[in-house]
């Protein structure tokens, strides 16, 4: 039997980070992206799969109307217990959006595609929800980076904690999301800061009492060089190798 990614691993994965102090956030990659590319003000925004809804938060916080959808109830109860702005927070499912046609101006979800065997059902439903006009950013994992082979070892053992997912290439993205009806309006990739073995050894060690910085060498000496260094890599060598990438689609 294939292994799936079920509503029960998710309650599961958010009852047990019910202190958000201790869960990473999403560097504000989402929030960054889109305000250097539109006017965020008074969009009406829709966050499939929220989580935590922190990057919801953030856009919320700079002016947008913003809508949260998740089908795990612990995900609900985190975000009513921890959002600080005025967002609607909905329980529903990410194919089925119990969501009016063309009703917002912007869909994006983080760590969702890669769960579903069938992508494309779930960017029709991002596309019917959407304006003309309206756009979708989809963010994923990277196909070519250590957190595949991780990632899949674990899956194997069944210790996997969502259960199962895939990963995506540049051009595969592209291409799920062209198909799905919309033009391609923006691409990036970005590497987490701290890395992933580190966030993992140090989740490990949080169980046995030892608690590790969430973020270490967080000077703002160590913040400029590696910000330096990742302005004179290349966009098509950064797209490549980083672990998430992100697509920026316009529905015309």
């Amino acid at each position: 039997m294939a292994q799936t990614s079920e509503k029960r691993h998710w309650d599961r994965f958010w009852a047990d980070d019910r202190v958000l102090d201790d869960v990473y956030a999403n560097d504000n990659r989402i929030a960054e992206f889109l305000t250097a590319r539109m006017d965020i003000t008074g969009l009406r925004i829709l966050e499939v799969g929220a989580g935590t809804g922190r990057d919801s938060d953030m856009l919320a916080s700079l002016g947008a109307d913003v809508w949260t959808l998740d089908y795990s109830e612990e995900s609900l109860h985190l975000m009513s217990d921890n959002l600080k702005q005025p967002i609607e927070i909905v329980c529903g499912d990410a194919l089925a959006l119990p969501i009016a046609s063309e009703s917002f101006d912007l869909v994006f979800h983080q760590g969702l595609l890669e769960h579903f065997r069938n992508p494309d059902q779930l960017i029709a439903e991002n596309h019917r929800i959407l304006k003309k006009g309206g756009y979708i950013l989809v963010d994923v994992p990277q196909r070519f980076h250590y957190y595949t082979l991780i990632k899949h070892i674990l899956m194997f053992f069944d210790r996997w904690f969502a259960g199962w997912e895939t990963e995506f290439s540049v051009s595969e993205l592209k291409k799920v999301v062209a198909d799905g009806g919309f033009e391609i309006a923006g691409f990036y990739g970005r590497n987490l800061f701290p890395p992933v073995w580190y966030r993992g050894v140090r989740k490990i060690l949080l169980k046995t009492g030892l608690h590790l910085p969430m973020y270490p060498l967080n000077s703002a000496f160590f913040r400029a060089v590696r910000r330096g260094f990742l302005q004179a890599v290349p966009d098509s060598v950064i797209h490549s190798t980083s672990m998430v990438i992100g697509c920026l689609g316009r529905k015309p």
